[in-house]
């Protein structure tokens, strides 16, 4: 199966190792950014969502207009607005985009977080809440009927779009999480299971836990699954190692001043989510695992998102990429430090030797037939 790539759609260039240096919103660092994906490989970028931050839509829409490959992964937390009206903007989207839209369904693992902006529901019933919306959102894109929904969280009668999708029968639905009422939700509902980067023996068993769970929903198929890393490359393994430290320096000196992006996500305490719980108990385990895994970069954010990075050469990266690949991963979510300059780097150096093995191994197991070919995918 051809193998995808997930950058950043940043809309200022700031990271946890340095400040921005403009606007939260500035749109030519954001048109920019998302150019230097389309031009060095990339599928799709990222519009994260924060509670403070530029929203998101409209970020997609003024790229999806410039630009006319690069598809879209917009964030989403149900939290925000009602179904109805989320459908009809999504579906909008996805005309101004020709359909490069999927949706990424976020249901909040930090009460603070959530907080701000009015969420007082417990994580479970968020969980809850974000399957029935997600289910309501599907039904909105293709029913061309009126219809009426009394659901736990949500009641409506006699609702129905006048915009809908270009792509059909909808546009896909992304979902992420560790915790068991994660993989049930996202299991049920997801056309792409999204992960952070860990070592490759517990990848797997997070896929045997979406797969699990998608089964247990009364689904035929299962979530394409996505991981997500934060790659540190150069010429040479000392180069790399060197670059790497420098960058877990940079952010701890700005954990240590206090500055918002790298403190953020856990402003009181240990973080509730269980994926960053995860990914502290790997760092405290050890630094370095398989290939190239290097876990003090998410030690130092406190376990904050996507932040284990993978240290080496291109082709170093590469191979240790290819063996998430080997698992059955099929989208590589990469996002660097200095986010235009690592986006191009990693497009030149990395996405082409991944998109040339991947190539490989699909004809080898192709030649072998398919029922090979099912067994490892």
């Amino acid at each position: 199966m051809p193998v995808e790539f997930l950058g950043i759609a940043a809309t200022n260039d700031g990271s946890e190792t340095g400040p921005r240096s403009g606007a939260a919103f500035d749109k030519e660092y954001t048109l920019r950014l998302a150019r230097a994906h389309e031009d060095h490989g990339w599928d799709r970028v990222l519009f994260a969502y924060g509670s403070g931050s530029p929203d998101p839509a409209p970020a997609a829409a003024y790229i999806a207009a410039r630009l006319d490959r690069l598809r879209i992964l917009l964030a989403h937390r149900p939290n925000v607005s009602y179904p109805t009206y989320a459908a009809k903007t999504f579906a909008t989207l996805d005309q101004i985009s020709d359909g490069r839209l999927t949706v990424h369904f976020i249901t909040g693992g930090n009460d603070h977080e959530q907080r701000r902006e009015g969420d007082t529901l417990t994580k479970d019933e968020r969980y809850a809440r974000t399957r029935e919306y997600i289910r309501i959102v599907k039904k909105i894109w293709t029913t061309h009927e009126p219809f009426d929904h009394e659901g736990e969280h949500y009641r409506f009668h006699d609702f129905v779009s006048d915009v809908f999708p270009v792509q059909q029968p909808r546009p896909g639905v992304s979902f992420g999480g560790s915790s068991p009422a994660a993989y049930a939700a996202g299991g049920a509902e997801a056309d792409i299971y999204c992960l952070w980067g860990e070592p490759l023996e517990r990848t797997a068993e997070q896929i045997a836990a979406v797969k699990a769970a998608a089964a247990a929903a009364g689904r035929s198929d299962v979530p394409r699954i996505q991981v997500a890393f934060r790659p540190i490359i150069a010429p040479t393994e000392e180069l790399a190692w060197e670059k790497a430290h420098r960058t877990v320096d940079a952010i701890r000196a700005r954990k240590e001043r206090g500055e918002a992006t790298t403190v953020r996500h856990h402003r009181r305490g240990a973080p509730e989510n269980t994926g960053s719980q995860r990914l502290i108990s790997i760092a405290e385990a050890g630094e370095r695992y398989d290939r190239a895994l290097w876990t003090p970069t998410a030690a130092a954010t406190g376990g904050a998102g996507n932040s284990n990075a993978l240290v080496g050469t291109p082709e170093t990266v590469a191979q240790a990429l290819l063996d998430y690949y080997d698992l059955g991963v099929d989208i590589l979510s990469a996002r660097g430090y200095d986010l235009l300059g690592d986006a191009i780097d990693f497009g030149r150096h990395v996405i082409p030797i991944v998109r040339e093995e991947v190539a490989k191994r699909d004809a080898e197991r192709a030649a072998r037939g398919p029922q090979t070919l099912a067994a490892v995918r």
